[in-house]
């Protein structure tokens, strides 16, 4: 080690604490270490300090390492904490990644069958009929997922031949040295010169280690020994079972089809919702169930990209969108893949965390299938204020707006078909469509609110219904539970006046009921499931995921303290028609055990997909 002059008063850059902020590495995931450091004046702070901006003549030097062992263990593709100890055949048979062939015992993989066998299914299907390569079969994102676990090794631990480092930035220097080290059987290998580090394809299995030091500007030498952190083995991202589009339409019944290879056929759109659970939200406190890695926000991000890009939907609708992730990551990422942005952020009247946290609603449309027309924005405060000024009395005003003021918005977005008008009456004519995306009260307590926000926004769609003609989509997170009279109120045009969540109206704002009504003929898309007329595997498997009472699924958000369903994507019959649904899920999909979200599910919502085709308007 160099020697070093010592700053004065005998103090210089110090490193004090270097900790993960998950032990466990994921393939395609970066990791960026909590290194905490104290100035020679005796500050302490966690910034970065490069060499191109030194602290006191002083930078910080980072590496990280591969520890390559000689014996190599599979990681199970259900558990992938747990090292496996069967594999199945079918996987290879079938070239599907064999990474997704791995179990770690013969219990994992009998109680993973029901929806492991969908892979084998659809592997052969897929090779039958067009030769879909694999990668392309379970979708891609960037390098990192189509490389996430396709690894070819025995069980016996013999060396594998792993795929190519995938494309992440891990340093400035392209090539590092075949090996830094071997002892005891170990070889460490240097993978990354930058204080993050993204894990890929070649350090499935392995540990990695990460290196800090504080280098002296002058003399280029480490002032001490370097402070060094290890993490657990690395493990492949895990990825849940595709699931796919079922047609709806009685003609089109036999056409099954995946979404994989399928683009939007002339005429028609897909539009997706989900609530993505913010990451203010996504606590351990909350999902104690969820390993803390699996909740971390920068494995849950690539998750979600990759569910989200893997639908290929022309219109997407995002609840609990964070402001800062919007801006820094989902509107760049999906603007890669054509995508416009819009998005409304929640109010923050009662909101006291930070303001770039606070989260939204995001709606994207593909550029070469929609334009922008027109934009509004719905803020149920607004309305709130507008309500007290001109029913309550003085006196009761900051009671009532302390009910009613809970920050949830709406945005809705008047787009142009891009695609024509085919089989309209008037072919020339221009084929707009108006999408609603919102985020209704959570609180369970307050019925009375969710109603009076539904019935809010429901009257300013019949104010753009009114204005054009227009097919309609409301679609999002209504924290409202079929059979509610909020679910009514959006299905039936008008609420029960005996039902009993009506009786919770302390301040008279659902007075007189006669005015819960409108006007639009709303219909909810998967209600299609339950009148399919189509007799087979997939029409009854769908069904069984239905309420046969509400004609809803059977859950869009399932935890530990919650199951049921509340997010919907309701559409305008007179001028839509559903051709097709994505899948529901059931027990089996999300493993008995596990509620959302989970390490191959990231929202504690399931995703909501729904095909349309526009229809002429029915004359009356």
């Amino acid at each position: 080690m160099t020697q070093v002059k010592p700053a004065p008063g005998g103090r210089m850059l110090t490193v004090l604490r270097v900790h993960l902020p998950s032990e466990i590495p994921i393939v395609g995931c970066e990791i960026t270490p909590y290194v905490l450091l104290r100035r020679p004046d005796g500050g302490i702070f966690t910034d970065d300090v490069s060499e191109a901006s030194p602290v006191d003549g002083y930078f910080m030097r980072y590496k990280w390492y591969r520890i390559q062992s000689d014996r190599r263990a599979a990681v199970c593709s259900v558990h992938p904490t747990e090292q496996a100890t069967l594999q199945c055949i079918g996987c290879l048979k079938s070239k599907i990644p064999v990474a997704k062939s791995y179990h770690c015992s013969a219990k994992c993989f009998c109680d993973a069958w029901q929806h492991h066998r969908v892979l084998h299914e659809r592997a052969i299907s897929a090779l039958n009929e067009n030769g879909t390569e694999e990668e392309e079969l379970f979708g891609r994102f960037g390098s990192g997922s189509s490389s996430s676990g396709i690894i070819s090794a025995a069980l016996s631990g013999s060396t594998p031949n792993l795929s190519q480092s995938s494309g992440f930035n891990n340093g400035p220097t392209p090539v590092y040295p075949t090996g830094t080290e071997k002892s005891s059987g170990e070889t460490w290998f240097e993978v990354g010169r930058s204080r993050t580090y993204t894990a890929t394809a070649d350090d499935i299995g392995h540990v990695l280690r990460f290196e800090c030091a504080v280098v002296d500007l002058e003399t280029r030498g480490t002032v001490r020994a370097p402070t060094s952190v290890m993490t657990s083995r690395v493990i492949p991202a895990p990825t849940p079972t595709p699931r796919r589009l079922i047609p709806v339409n009685a003609a089109d019944a036999m056409g099954h089809f995946d979404l994989d290879s399928r683009a939007s056929s002339f005429g028609t759109f897909t539009v997706l919702s989900y609530n993505i659970l913010a990451d203010t939200y996504a606590t351990s406190d909350t999902y104690s169930y969820c390993p803390t890695w699996a909740l971390s926000w920068a494995y849950r991000r690539q998750n979600l990209l990759r569910e989200i890009i893997g639908y290929h939907a022309d219109i997407i609708c995002l609840q609990e969108v964070q402001n800062n992730h919007f801006e820094e990551f989902f509107a760049p990422e999906l603007d890669k893949h054509g995508y416009q942005a819009l998005y409304k952020k929640r109010t923050t009247e009662i909101y006291a965390g930070t303001p770039q946290a606070i989260d939204g609603c995001a709606t994207f449309f593909r550029r070469d299938r929609f334009s922008h027309v027109k934009k509004y924005e719905v803020e149920f405060n607004k309305a709130a204020q507008s309500l007290t000024d001109a029913i309550i009395p003085a006196a009761q005003k900051k009671l009532a707006l302390t009910r009613l003021v809970k920050d949830n918005i709406a945005l809705i977005a008047v787009l142009e078909a891009k695609f024509g008008n085919h089989g309209t009456e008037n072919p020339s004519k221009r084929q707009l469509l108006c999408v609603a995306n919102t985020h209704i009260n959570i609180h369970h307590d307050l019925k009375d609110v969710k109603l009076w926000q539904i019935h809010t926004l429901l009257k300013g769609l019949e104010k753009i219904a009114v204005s054009a003609d227009i097919p309609m989509l409301v679609c999002g997170d209504f924290n409202s539970i079929p059979g509610s009279t909020s679910h009514g109120l959006l299905a039936m045009g008008k609420v029960d006046q005996l039902h009993p969540d009506l009786a919770v109206d302390p301040l008279g704002i659902l007075r007189p009921l006669s005015k819960l009504t409108h006007q639009l003929p709303l219909v909810s898309a998967y209600s299609s499931f339950a009148r399919m007329a189509s007799v087979g595997y997939d029409s009854d498997h769908q069904r069984r995921r239905m309420d046969p009472t509400t004609n809803e699924p059977l859950f869009t958000n399932c935890t530990r303290d919650f199951t049921g369903t509340i997010d919907y994507i309701f559409y305008t019959a007179d001028s839509l028609t559903v051709e097709s649904l994505l899948e529901l899920l059931d027990e089996d999909s999300l493993r008995k055990d596990t509620a959302l979200p989970s390490p191959e599910w990231s929202s504690d919502h399931i995703a909501l997909l729904a095909e349309f085709r526009c229809t002429p308007r029915v004359r009356r």
